[in-house]
Order: structure tokens, then sequence, then C-alpha cells
């Protein structure tokens, strides 16, 4: 494969981004129906918001957070995040990047311990795309989402802090190792 396909990027949404009939939807987004984007959504990292999912320069999904309290401090803040892409960059490697660079982006610009994603105990790729990225399933939330007409469970996955920063450190060293040439973290 060309070292130069399959560069991800994100990037704040663009108006007209993301609404147009090209970007259908898979088997597990059908949450019933939408309103499309009055206005483009924040990508200020304290309050809920989005970006842009770019693979090789062309917009493919997007990236998305929103905040969960779990205790009575503003440090018990963390932010839940999750991915949609066309089908067409499903498959690629591409939400694996694409939910690091988020990760990423939100423990070098916040004070947060912990990122938390969601998915259906169904959705076998995105399970796999959370694990690649370095999360890890904590349990089962039973019925926790709406979709396709009924109620479904989900998996939660989280991340903390000190184990993003050994990721990053094994993957710097692997590089050294490597010559400078780009080793896998793992």
């Amino acid at each position: 494969m060309d070292a130069a396909q399959n560069r991800v990027a994100l990037r704040p949404l663009r108006a007209g981004e993301l609404s147009e009939p090209r970007y259908e939807q898979g088997d597990f987004d059908d949450f019933g129906p939408r309103p499309g984007y009055d206005r483009l959504p924040s990508c200020r990292l304290d309050a809920d918001g989005s970006l842009a999912v770019l693979l090789d320069d062309e917009v493919v999904g997007s990236v998305g957070w929103h905040w969960v309290q779990w205790g009575p401090g503003a440090s018990c803040r963390n932010p839940m995040i999750g991915i949609w892409l066309q089908e067409s960059a499903r498959g690629r490697g591409a939400g694996t990047r694409a939910q690091r660079l988020l990760v990423d982006l939100v423990f070098r610009h916040t004070a947060v311990n912990r990122v938390e994603a969601h998915t259906d105990v169904e959705n076998i790729g995105e399970q796999r795309a959370l694990e690649k990225a370095g999360f890890t399933r904590e349990g089962t939330v039973r019925g926790a989402q709406w979709r396709a007409g009924g109620w479904h469970d989900g998996y939660l996955y989280s991340v903390l802090r000190a184990e993003w920063a050994e990721r990053a450190e094994r993957a710097e060293r692997a590089e050294r190792a490597n010559g400078g040439e780009g080793g896998k973290a793992t």
C-alpha cells in the first residue's frame, strides 16, 4: 500500500459537510430522524462538539464528544467520544486512527483523566477499532440505546491518561529503535 494513502486527519466541519445524501447510514446508524445542522457544531474541547474525519483529504465522517459527569466536582467530568464513517471508509483503519487523534487531542489540551466510548454489542467493527486505539472494555450497559425500533445493549470502553502516556512512550521508543522510521505503538 502506498504510504500516501489512508492518511487520516481531523478538522472543524464546514457548512454543508455531512448533510449530502451520499453520507448514507449503516447498520448501527438508525437512531430515527435527525435534524440537519442549523449551525456548525462546536469544536471546543470544553463543550460538546465534533470534528470532520478526513481520509486522504476527503471528508468521510465525523468524531464527536459530549461530557459525562461521574461525581460532584468539575474534575469528575470526562468526554464520551463517538464516530461515524461512511461505508467506503470503514474497514481501512480510519476509525482507529481518527479516534486515536481525538483522544490525543483531548489529553493534550484538557486535564481529564479518562476518555470514554460506547458502542452497540453487535458493532464488532467499532469494538475492534476502540481496542486497537487503546481502549479497554469495561462492561455492558443494558438497554441504553434506542436504535432501529428497539432498545439495544452496548459496551462501555475507556482509556486513562496514564495508559495513553505509556502508549505514547512505547511508540516513541519503537520509533527510536527503528531509526526514526515510524515504529508502531503496541
